[in-house]
């Protein structure tokens, strides 16, 4: 596997997260948008240059492969120790340790932000998403049952909790 790093996203990366965020709009359930998003919507959940909710491209090679991110799970005081994070992979990099790579790194980003609880939201047909996490020491904490349609597809949504 090739090394892996991550890398602090800036203004000029937010092309390149948004067309793998779209192509998961436009293909998958992986994420409930159902229309591509502009950059300014973007920035509504991704933050750059955040001083603890911080966003990196995943890069493998000096190639970004994909993107990551820690933000808000809710804009509340009483939640400054808990964190939701997002990883998403370029659609063909699955399965070479990549994302478990990332997942590590983002983990140590975040206890030395001084979180304490890590949420993963997902889709809950999104199995490939929900191993993942179970593998790399999350735990299922929430399910919402039919909170979401997309493709015609009802779907429920699933939370999975690590305290770091």
């Amino acid at each position: 596997m090739d090394t892996i790093i991550l890398k602090e996203v800036t203004e000029e990366d937010l092309a390149f997260v948004k067309q793998i965020y779209d192509w998961y709009i436009l293909n998958t359930t992986a994420t409930f948008h159902t229309a591509p998003v502009t950059i300014g919507e973007l920035k509504e959940f991704m933050y750059v240059q955040h001083p603890r909710f911080r966003s990196f491209l995943i890069m493998a090679s000096d190639q970004a492969v994909g993107y990551c991110y820690l933000t808000n799970y809710k804009k509340r005081q009483a939640y400054d120790k808990t964190a939701e994070l997002t990883i998403y992979l370029a659609h063909d990099c699955y399965t070479k340790g990549i994302g478990t790579a990332a997942l590590q790194q983002l983990e140590a980003v975040a206890t030395a932000a001084g979180f304490k609880n890590l949420l993963a939201i997902i889709s809950g047909d999104n199995d490939r998403s929900i191993r993942f996490f179970e593998n790399n020491g999350y735990f299922k904490c929430a399910h919402f049952k039919n909170v979401g349609e997309k493709f015609g597809k009802v779907l429920d949504v699933v939370g999975y909790q690590k305290e770091i």
